[in-house]
């Protein structure tokens, strides 16, 4: 069994090199695209899960979820809520048990999607209440990223505007890494040990 270090220092951190999602992305802008999407991701086991919002900049200011990524091992699919809030088929999807999905800090996701609709979380496994079974004490994903995968996540579009109207292919990039990478981390975690 792997044993991992619970701490990563920034340095090392920036030494490793970057991991981005190799896979298909697919950015899910209306109805038929959410059900097309939806049908696909059902078909999954394991799902990696983030969410992004644009950026607030001014005291009080809150703007509410505007992607939602899920991906498989292969496909991401970028949902984005601000144009076609949540359908009925992506509800089930977030609360079906049978579908794992594996995010960072997925409370305060969920609270945000709540916001836009009533959903009762099913099957949602947090990264940070697991990775202290590995002796890892890190809660980011860049940081638990870096112990687990060897590899570094890019946070450069973090702070971008997730509400333009057309997602540039770096933010595309960076969305879908950051839910992969959780599935990624997942799926390492479960082939080295029994733990979870």
């Amino acid at each position: 069994m792997q044993e991992f270090v619970s701490h990563i220092e920034k340095e090392d951190l920036s030494s490793l090199s970057n991991i981005v999602f190799p896979g298909r992305i697919v950015v899910v802008s209306n109805l038929a695209g959410a059900e097309k999407a939806v049908e696909s991701l059902s078909k999954c086991d394991l799902l990696g899960f983030d969410t992004e919002t644009k950026p607030a900049f001014r005291k009080g200011e809150k703007h509410r979820i505007a992607i939602l990524q899920l991906s498989s091992g292969d496909v991401a699919y970028l949902f984005r809520l601000h144009a076609i809030g949540i359908p009925n088929s992506l509800i089930k999807l977030l609360e079906s048990e049978s579908v794992k999905k594996i995010g960072v800090a997925v409370h305060d996701d969920i609270k945000g999607l709540q916001r836009l609709r009533r959903i009762k979380p099913g099957g949602f496994i947090d990264l940070q209440h697991i990775v202290s079974n590995y002796g890892i004490e890190e809660k980011s994903v860049q940081k638990i990223a870096g112990i687990v995968l060897n590899a570094r996540v890019s946070k450069s579009q973090r702070l971008t505007n997730w509400e333009n109207g057309t997602l540039t292919k770096m933010q595309q990039l960076y969305a879908a890494t950051d839910a992969w990478v959780c599935r990624e981390i997942y799926v390492q975690l479960i082939n080295n040990t029994s733990n979870v």
